[in-house]
């Protein structure tokens, strides 16, 4: 197997791995900064690390993936400051001088879980990561799902019950868009504390299922996915999954079959692992 690098960039963090996949990859991490003290701390890494072959990159968004694009590889209208419209494919083929592949973080953890975790064998099925941000990412008939750009998930509009909810949304695009409800900073800032020191049987569950089923039922009327794999450090919470369930089916009320919903396999390390997956250009679907 040929030794691949990968390079998972995510708003707070990157993780960088070198090897052929789950069983020999070294992986690090560290924060994310400016993209040149950023990139740097990317190429020490590779530089540290027998050589490889090719990079791929999974990216947090916008992004533009099109390889026809004049601006392939660049991160484009996102909030985090110094990073918007900064053309990272770009930066990380000058430093490092192999071949980038490049699409988003969410897209390549829905790779890496059809490839080595629990989407194995099939050709349909939706990733989606609940965190920090909501994002999702979809096999379709074997293939990685892309359009103009790439599906934004987390940028659906769901119904928001203002009396229950009266929390307006954090999203700085959209308000209340689902990831404006159900990320985790909307958890935080709607009930003073972060999910992970909520208790269980708080009410927050309660929403946050609801929120998320009203995502699942919408991806799963459009996309009609075998299964739906759901990461993120939210979905650490192992009380969602059951109320999800029973919220999805509730709301699809036996007019759709209710999608397979599972954790992944592969843990934290679904995106960085989907990184080398773009780089070797592995065929999707099993």
């Amino acid at each position: 197997m040929p030794r691949l690098g990968g390079i998972e960039a995510g708003g707070s963090k990157f993780v960088c791995a070198a090897g052929s996949g789950p069983q020999d990859a070294e992986i690090v991490e560290f924060p994310t900064t400016t993209p040149r003290e950023t990139i740097a701390r990317v190429a020490e890494f590779f530089a540290s690390q027998e050589p490889v072959e090719a990079i791929g990159i999974a990216s947090f968004g916008p992004i533009d993936p099109n390889p026809q694009s004049a601006t392939f590889g660049y991160i484009t209208s996102t909030p985090k400051r110094g990073w918007r419209d900064f053309n990272f494919a770009g930066a990380v083929t000058d430093a490092l001088a192999v071949p980038v592949a490049f699409d988003t973080d969410v897209n390549a953890a829905a790779l890496a879980e059809s490839r080595w975790g629990a989407a194995r064998g099939l050709r349909n099925f939706i990733y989606v990561t609940v965190g920090t941000g909501v994002g999702g990412g979809a096999l379709v008939d074997g293939r990685l799902l892309h359009g103009r750009l790439h599906p934004e998930m987390g940028h659906i509009l769901i119904p928001h019950d203002r009396a229950r909810d009266p929390f307006a949304g954090n999203c700085p695009y959209h308000g209340d868009c689902l990831e404006g409800l159900a990320a985790g900073p909307a958890i935080q800032a709607r009930w003073g504390a972060a999910g992970h020191l909520l208790p269980d049987g708080h009410e927050a569950w309660d929403m946050e299922a609801d929120y998320l089923a009203h995502g699942i039922v919408n991806w799963t009327s459009i996309l009609s996915p075998q299964r739906i794999v759901l990461g993120g450090g939210v979905m650490q919470r192992e009380e969602l999954f059951p109320k999800l369930r029973v919220r999805v089916t509730d709301l699809l009320n036996g007019y759709l079959a209710v999608p397979d919903m599972v954790p992944p396999l592969l843990g934290s390390r679904a995106g960085v692992l989907g990184a080398i997956a773009l780089a070797a250009g592995a065929p999707l679907g099993g």
